[in-house]
Formats: structure tokens, sequence, C-alpha cells
């Protein structure tokens, strides 16, 4: 027989206010299984929690109900001062009668009668409660970071430095991700390359850090502490333990003219090539799509030029299975799709623009590209039409931002920044050139980010128009190709037409490509942009629902880079946390199978959203088949019951909510 006690909280005013806790606590009394009713005015205090301790100890109280605000706020609270006292934790069950009744009803009468419901709902679960105990999980402790960008290069390094391996996995040849192509950045203008270059080197040289680019993750099972993780390493045809990266392959090749998309195909390479000068590995892959060895089986200049003998044409590629504790996504962006796919009306693009049509409307990362010293230009800001270096750089912001009708509805968050940044860097190029800059609202919330806009405009001499752009067309003017951008200034009320040299546009962030399809691997949420969905965008904001997956960067939404990098070092103290211990424990209300009336029909093994459930084989002593039944993994179940609801031979319960504690909750009420 239950001994139960319980204890009404006041919360000062917060419940007693609206609530009478004395009648509260005299009707309570009389409830079956019930030994003692009190109230406190603080009872999550050290004072209230001595007194819950107090009467554990002198009346033998085998279960705990607390009545007072939500069970996310002070559970925990109550279950460790119950442990304290040597009763069970989950025999502790909280009734919520400051949200669900002081806080939303001004009758006082009405909110104490319903206070008394809940209690005695509480009391009623608590009676058929029983004790459990928590779920011991064995930890790999080793990090998988997937996503080589500025993040996932944070990530793995705090994460190895504490001593732990990681294998960072990279789908382009190089790591860098964005960042490696810009030319400076915001709001100090320091070169990105100088930045970023030695944390290429030192991620690559770390004991404790296997990298592998050109490689993707192919398939993710198992659960937290204990991932199974597929990787496929695609085929280099270039051995990199032999090659010594002397150039000598790429320089010999013949296929010059094939479109660089490190450039953004505003420069070219060759079939065998490094991303960019300062690639981290500096190992060529070959482009077998373009080579053409692969394409004819003649050619093999490379091969013949190759000292160290690194060209291997027979190279293929490696499914290879690593173990690991913990997955850090940092996938990063891509810009908007402008114009890329016109069969869709919700992402076609703004055609008005020119964008595709006019050589010299580009966009904000083919334009780094060329301010960049080593871009397809050397740094100079020259028209892909004719390299000619443009006097007049009108740049747009909000291309598929803010834009309903046209991209995607948020703000992307930098845009307004590094628009000022590029007309900064085009001013220093272009001394007596002019930038203007189309704005719906200028956005710069950051550490010294007001300041840097203002001096865009203030010393720099940026023409801000606030307004949009209506239209761009080509119109040849004194022999030279000009662009005519007609737009609007709405603080002036006068339209704006400007013959331009160059339109820039500031296209929104979106995710990169494959990011929802690594997010089902992975079983991690994502919003209807196709960004990965944090637990909780506060308390939360770097772990998932998919416990041991952390994310980073701009995986998760819009970021700069130093957001990018503390969510990085964020995301690796969450890993490093777990990797703390020699094994993880869980709560242990999760589904659990009565094999006997189980009837292998698979139902919640299709419904588990999380792959917690399997069809497992029991058999005799002797090895002899006796049945097949669910089981559920306890490291991977989330508890979150779908595979109760699902059953037909209703053989699955759920631990701290069984169908006798929720029909002793629903008896209650209508008793």
């Amino acid at each position: 027989m239950a001994k139960i006690g319980v204890f009404t909280c006041w919360c000062g005013e917060n419940i007693a206010r609206h609530i009478d806790v004395e009648r509260v606590s005299k009707a309570i009394e009389s409830l079956p299984g019930v030994h003692c009713s009190m109230n406190y005015k603080y009872m999550c205090s050290e004072p209230g929690q001595s007194l819950i301790i107090d009467q554990i100890k002198s009346l033998g109280l085998t279960g705990v109900v607390v009545a007072s605000c939500s069970p996310h706020m002070h559970l925990k609270t109550f279950r460790a001062a119950a442990m304290l006292a040597g009763v069970n934790p989950y025999m502790v069950e909280m009734a919520n009668i400051r949200e669900q009744c002081s806080w939303v009803h001004a009758n006082k009468e009405e909110a104490t009668a319903k206070a008394i419901e809940l209690i005695r709902i509480s009391v009623e679960k608590l009676r058929y409660n029983h004790p459990l105990q928590p779920i011991t999980v064995p930890i790999t402790k080793k990090a998988l970071v997937i996503g080589g960008g500025v993040a996932g290069i944070q990530a793995a390094l705090d994460i190895a430095a504490a001593g732990h391996e990681v294998i960072l996995v990279e789908k382009e040849p190089s790591v860098g991700g964005k960042m490696a192509g810009l030319s400076e950045t915001f709001p100090t203008l320091d070169c990105s390359q100088c930045i970023l270059t030695p944390r290429m080197v030192e991620v690559n040289q770390h004991p404790k850090i296997r990298l592998m680019t050109y490689s993707e993750v192919e398939k993710v099972e198992g659960y937290i502490g204990n991932f199974s993780v597929t990787i496929r390493q695609k085929a280099r045809y270039v051995d990199v333990n032999k090659c010594t990266g002397c150039g000598t392959c790429w320089n010999g090749c013949p296929n010059k003219k094939i479109p660089n998309s490190f450039d953004f195909n505003l420069g070219n390479r060759t079939a065998i090539y490094i991303p960019f000068p300062q690639a981290v590995p500096a190992r060529p892959v070959i482009d077998s799509s373009r080579c053409i060895h692969f394409k004819s089986g003649k050619c093999g200049i490379c091969e013949k030029n190759c000292a160290a003998g690194a060209i291997n044409f027979n190279d293929e590629d490696k499914l290879i299975t690593e173990e690991v504790g913990a997955v850090v996504v940092a996938t990063g962006y891509q810009l908007y799709s402008i114009g890329k796919d016109q069969s869709n009306p919700n992402i076609s693009g703004y055609g008005e623009y020119g964008y595709g049509k006019y050589k010299d409307v580009i966009d904000s990362l083919q334009f780094e590209r060329l301010i960049s010293a080593s871009g397809p230009t050397g740094g100079e800001p020259k028209r892909p039409s004719d390299g000619r270096v443009p006097q007049k750089i009108v740049f747009i912001q909000c291309v598929g931002s803010r834009d309903n009708a046209k991209g995607v509805s948020y703000c992307s968050k930098i845009c307004c920044m590094y628009t000022a940044k590029h007309t900064m860097l085009y001013k220093h190029k272009v001394h007596d050139g002019e930038a203007h800059v189309f704005y719906m609202d200028i956005r710069s919330g950051g550490k010294k980010y007001d300041e840097f806009v203002r001096r865009a405009i203030e010393q720099d001499g940026a023409l801000y128009h606030r307004g949009r752009v209506s239209k761009i067309t080509e119109e040849e003017i004194d022999g030279v190709k000009k662009l005519i951008v007609r737009g609007a200034d709405t603080l002036t009320g006068k339209p704006v037409t400007v013959e331009a040299d160059m339109v820039v546009l500031a296209c929104a962030m979106t995710p990169t490509d494959g990011a929802t399809a690594l997010a089902q691997k992975l079983s991690v949420g994502y919003d209807e942009y196709g960004f990965l969905s944090e637990s909780h965008p506060k308390l939360r904001p770097v772990e998932t629902n998919s416990a041991g997956v952390f994310l980073c960067g701009a995986c998760q939404g819009p970021k700069d880079i130093p957001e990018s990098v503390a969510q990085a070092s964020a995301a690796a103290a969450k890993v490093l946390v777990m990797f703390s211990q020699d094994h993880l424990t869980r709560e242990p209300e999760i589904a659990r199978v009565d094999e006997s009336l189980c009837a292998a029909c698979c139902a919640c093994v299709q419904a588990c959203p999380y792959e917690a459930i399997s069809i497992e084989e029991i058999v005799d002593r002797k090895g002899n088949h006796i049945k097949n039944t669910s089981r559920v993994n306890p490291g991977l179940c989330m508890g979150c019951g779908t595979c109760v609801a699902v059953c037909p031979s209703k053989s699955i319960d759920l631990e701290g909510f069984t169908e006798e504690e929720v029909y002793a909750e629903i008896e209650s009420l209508l008793s």
C-alpha cells in the first residue's frame, strides 16, 4: 500500500493569490493513500525541501506529490530531495497548479477547485507508479564532425584539444568551406585566408583528428554514445600518401578550360586540380567526368609526369565504417538559387534582375572571388563580360530574403554587413568608382557592426537607396554595354535609375544541398526551409532531439563567422560533457514490450521515428525457435509513445505513463 505525502507550494503569491492553499491541503488529506498533506510558502527552497525529506523519513512515505509550478522547472529538484530521503525519484509526481490554475483563472473558487482535481489526479497516478532505475549506456569516446568549414574545424579542434579522437568529414577536396573563398571579413576587414589557413593546417596535422576530405556520410546507425557511421570516401584517382603536391600534374594537364566551382565558374581549372592554392590537404583530385583519359582512354599525361607514381586511374570509392559516440553537424550554407529552376515558381528566382542572362549580374560570393587576391582576376574587380574595371556598381540586398512571393520569409542576417564590406573593398580598389546600394532595412546587430555600416556610408561614400529594384535591362551606351537598374528611393519618394557596369545580388543564405537527406539519416528535424532544428531555441541551442547529435554554424540558420565559431565551441563543449564519463545515464521513461503478448506485426517498428525498435527471435536453451517479438533499444528510445498508440495487441507500455496509471487518472476525474 502506497504511503503518499502531498506538499502544496504557495510560490509566494504566484499560487496563493488565486488559490486557497489551506483549503487545498485540507481537501487532499482524505484521499486514499495520502498520509500527510502540508503547504509551505516556497517548497523549492532549502527549508521546503527539508520539510519533504523530514516527512518522508518520519512517516515512511513511499511516494511524494508536489503541487506547485511546471515540472519543467523543478521536477529534478524534488526528485533529488526524495532520493536523499531514500525514495525512488520516479515515485515523485508534480501537479502544476501555478501555470494551469493560478495563472489562468481569476476566480479563486474555480482555481481552487481545479487545483484539488489536479492534485487528486497526481495522487491516483502515483498509487500505481513503480520504482524505475536510470538507464546506463556505454560511450565510445570518439566524435564525428560533418562539414569542414570554419565551424566544423573549430568543433574538431576543440574536441581534439581535450584529448579525444575526431573524424572530420568534408565532401569537397579541401577543408575551408565558404570562408576559404572570401577576400576579407567584417567588421575588421582582416584577410580571410590569414585567419583560416593556419586553422586548416592545424586540423590536418593534429594527431587526434582524422581528416577525410572528398567524403560523405552514407549511413548512420545506432544511438547516443554508440553510433555506427558508414562514410563514402570518393575516388580521388590520386594516392594522397604518395603525392607530394608538387603541381606537375595539374600544370601539365592539357584540359584547362573547365569552369572552377571554387571561383563560382568565373575562372577555369584543369581536369586534375586542387580547388585553391591554400587547399588542405594540398593533394589534387581528378575530375573523371572531364578527364580525357576517362573519356577516351588516351592522354594520361599526369600519370607520365608524376615522379612519385601517385596517379591511380583504377581508384574506386571506398566505404569505411567508424564507431563514434557523438556527431556534430556543420554542413554550412549555400546561396539562394536565382533562376536555376524555372519549373518551380517558388524558387524560380528574380528573372527581372537578369541573373544568368547578363554576364555582369553576379551574386555576392562571385564578387568575393573577383576581389580576392587568389581569385580569377588577381583581386581586380573586373567585369566578367569584357574584363573592364567597373566604374559604377549596384548592390541589391534581400534577394530571396524577406520576400514571400519569390524567396523565403526569413532575414539572412549577414547581407547588410557583407554588402557594406563589398562597397568598401570596391572603393579601396577603384577610388573614383560609385557604389550604389538598394536596401529594404539595414540590420546590423553585432559588436561594432552598426559603426561598420556607417563607415561605408559616411567615410567611403557608398550611396544607399531605401527601396526595391523593379527591373534590370542591358543597353549599349557609347559602345559599352551598361546595366540599367530601375528602382525607387522611398525616403525621397523619387524613382532612381542607375547606369551600372556591374550588379551584385546579396542572395539569401539557404541550407546546403543534401542537408535534409543528411538530417533524415541522423533522425534530426528540420524546418520548412531545410535548416536543421535545435532541441530548444534558448536553452538547448546546439542540441537536437536526436540524442548525441549536435549542430553548429549555418546548417541551423543564417550566421556570421563569429557566431558560427562560438556555436561550434558550444557544440564541442556538449560533446566533451558526454565524454567526461564512462557511461551515459538516461531517463528510464521509455517504451517496454510485454513479449508474451507481442505478435511481431512490425507496426511499432514502422511507426518509431527514432528507429529504436527491432524484431528479434526468442529461442529456448537449446536454440530452438519459440517466437519473434519486438524489442526496444533503451539507448535509442526517446519515450515519445508513438509505438504505444499504434500497437494493435496492446503489448507496449511507456514506463512512467503506463495504461494503468493513465486510466487511474481518468477514473479519478469521472468518480
